[in-house]
């Protein structure tokens, strides 16, 4: 419970007030045995109307019994009486003389403490917080009777639940249950459902900790699970609806809980040992989907080879490459009950949608932005842009002490994307980014854009020309254009050649597909671009990178997240195996969906685990996971978090960098 310094304190006051014997004073209403007295009827009409809440027409019986009886038995009363009409006429600086005057003026009353509740009443209509906890405090160490103290600790209640503190203000309307009177109980009973209503599960649960009483403790039984199902949290729910059915079977709740209780059982079954998978298996997308399924399905007799594990069934349903699809496709994996779904490649965030709100856990296979943010449920393990640039930049600044960089993309989304994030990423490093340029990506020259990388694009004004010496009576071989120590000949071969290029970046980064780069990197060296490294993405790893600029990109380095030619024994193991059932080498696709579905697999045949929460708990808690895509973790928010292999061009050959 969060409460401010002052709740704290008063807290600790309240739990010595409730220790403290009370005297409660009983009044007995005397037998009527004679007619009443002029001035008791004034009064007794005043109090019929008061308790009516017609107030003007109480004000002015009070008032006249006041006048005419200023030293009558009941003038305490109505003055305190006049006071709290006038409050809920609006008329506050009224009500607070009337308040304050039986307070002065009247030292011995017996009604000082239902005068101050009126100002304290005052303070919390006012939005007076603070004075409303001060006072209250006061009050509770003198109050008298059980309706002051139940009166007090309803307005400390309204306090905190103005305050947005409805644990606080649950605390307090518990309080006020215990003193309160039969006619307080059903106020008291509807400002508990309505606090509770506001709590958050936590909160609920810590009150929960310490509340025994039936009232609230039921609804806030109740209230929990509501809670939890709203979430989303629906194995929860389901435990907490029913603890509260076994606890209250009779409750006035109790028939609309088994009902959401039954509607989680429906929502929440099912088959524990059934994964789904959704992949293209048909349209443009067909091939890496096909690709996919390999992974899972080598991962999958692998798996069930073990006799002594549950076999696992799956379940494919084929998305296509349209959205429409996708939905229709995951509507079938749901109404089938699997316990988890892996995929799908294209439209993964209607997949990811559906998933989450029906509590499902679902580890995608793309690098669409923000998709692990649509819901604790929806999980990624795919290659990323953000995966590739860290290591490729925390590899250049601390094992090749690069400091200085150069960036050369194509003006689309795929180039920008990279661009920004290498930028960001060198100077998180302490590094600098001396030059960034883009290029159309529809064109094969790019002259143009390597000129301005290197400063060979722009005239240089004559006022930055180095100043040259004048010619010499001396030396008929010299000229006034020319350098000193320079002959005629060098000086025209000079000028034929133009100035040169300013190469002021150790590496230069080309975020774009082998063919692309296979066209840039030889222009690069016509511009004197060289003795640099050159630095890729994971698309560079592809044999026509090599076929088409192999003298010119040798030490170019990539990262990537599988290389068929490890020297690892894992990932040796695993491609012996996928060639010898499917006689062709395996790519990063068909790695990354083997290693999604062997953990997965793996999490969903423990005994321990009996509910899709507790399959999204253990997929949370990997770590280090020894994949053939590299050691594997997921963060907090879902995404897999790599090691990624760098690679470098040997020869005609990629190889594998410590």
């Amino acid at each position: 419970m969060k409460l401010r310094l002052q709740t704290i304190c008063l807290l600790a006051l309240l739990l010595a007030v409730s220790c403290a014997p009370k005297q409660v004073v009983e009044v007995e209403p005397p037998a009527q045995t004679t007619p009443l007295s002029t001035d008791q009827q004034l009064l007794a009409d005043a109090d019929a109307l008061f308790a009516k809440q017609d107030f003007n027409a109480a004000l002015t019986q009070y008032r006249q019994y006041v006048e005419k009886y200023p030293n009558g038995p009941g003038v305490d009363l109505a003055l305190v009486r006049m006071g709290t009409a006038n409050m809920r006429l609006g008329n506050y600086d009224t009500a607070r003389k009337l308040f304050d005057r039986v307070l002065s003026d009247r030292p011995k009353s017996p009604f000082h403490t239902d005068a101050k509740i009126g100002i304290l009443d005052l303070f919390y209509l006012e939005g007076k917080y603070t004075e409303v906890i001060q006072l209250s405090s006061v009050i509770l160490e003198e109050a008298q009777t059980g309706d002051q103290i139940a009166r007090t600790y309803i307005i400390l209640g309204d306090t905190y639940l103005e305050m947005q503190s409805p644990e606080d203000a649950v605390y307090f309307y518990t309080m006020a249950a215990q003193e309160s009177t039969a006619l307080q109980e059903q106020v008291v009973a509807e400002k508990l459902k309505t606090a509770i209503e506001q709590l958050q599960p936590s909160e609920i649960e810590s009150l929960l900790g310490y509340v025994e009483e039936a009232f609230p403790r039921s609804h806030l039984m109740f209230q929990l699970g509501v809670k939890y199902a709203q979430e989303g949290r629906y194995e929860q729910a389901h435990k907490a609806l029913s603890g509260f059915l076994a606890a209250f079977p009779q409750h006035e709740l109790s028939a609309q809980a088994k009902v959401l209780r039954d509607e989680i059982s429906e929502k929440t079954f099912y088959y524990r040992t059934t994964i789904g998978c959704l992949l293209p298996l048909s349209g443009r997308y067909q091939a890496y989907g096909l690709r996919a399924l390999k992974g899972i399905e080598l991962a999958l007799s692998q798996f069930n080879s073990r006799p002594e594990l549950q076999p696992i069934h799956l379940i494919v349903k084929d998305t296509g490459s349209e959205p429409d699809r996708v939905v229709s496709a995951m509507e079938a994996l749901l109404a089938e009950k699997v316990a988890a779904i892996i995929g799908p490649l294209i439209g993964a965030e209607y997949a990811a949608s559906l998933a989450q709100e029906n509590g499902i856990p679902i580890i995608t296979i793309t690098q669409k932005e923000k998709i692990t943010e649509i819901g604790d449920n929806v999980f990624r393990n795919f290659l990323t842009p953000e995966m590739q640039v860290k290591r490729l930049v925390n590899f250049a600044s601390e094992t090749l002490a690069i400091q200085s960089f150069a960036i050369l993309y194509p003006e689309e989304k795929y180039g920008a994307t990279f661009m920004n994030l290498f930028w960001d990423e060198v100077v998180q490093n302490g590094g600098r980014v001396v030059g960034v340029e883009s290029y159309d990506p529809a064109h094969t020259d790019f002259a143009d854009s390597i000129k301005k990388l290197v400063g060979l694009y722009y005239d240089v004004p004559p006022e930055l020309e180095p100043i040259v010496r004048p010619r010499s009576e001396n030396d008929g071989l010299e000229s006034e254009g020319r350098g000193e120590g320079e002959t005629l000949l060098e000086s025209q071969r000079r000028e034929e050649e133009g100035p040169e290029a300013i190469v002021d970046f150790e590496a230069i980064f080309i975020p774009d597909a082998p063919t692309k780069a296979g066209l840039i990197v030889p222009q690069l060296a016509f511009y004197d671009v060289e003795d640099v490294y050159l630095l890729g993405t994971n698309l560079w790893h592809h044999p026509k990178l090599i076929e088409m600029a192999r003298d010119y990109v040798q030490g170019a380095i990539m990262p990537d997240g599988f290389f068929s030619g490890s020297r690892s024994v894992r990932i040796r193991n695993f491609v012996d195996f996928f060639e010898s059932t499917y006689g062709e080498k395996p790519g990063f696709i068909e790695a990354t969906t083997f290693d999604t579905a062997t953990m997965l697999f793996d999490i969903v045949s423990r005994p321990e685990v009996g509910t899709r929460t507790a399959i999204r708990e253990q997929l949370l808690a990997i770590r280090d996971y020894p994949g053939v895509t590299g050691s594997t973790s997921f963060d907090e928010t879902g995404d897999a978090l790599k090691q990624l292999s760098l690679l470098q061009i040997e020869g005609s050959r990629f190889v594998e960098l410590e």
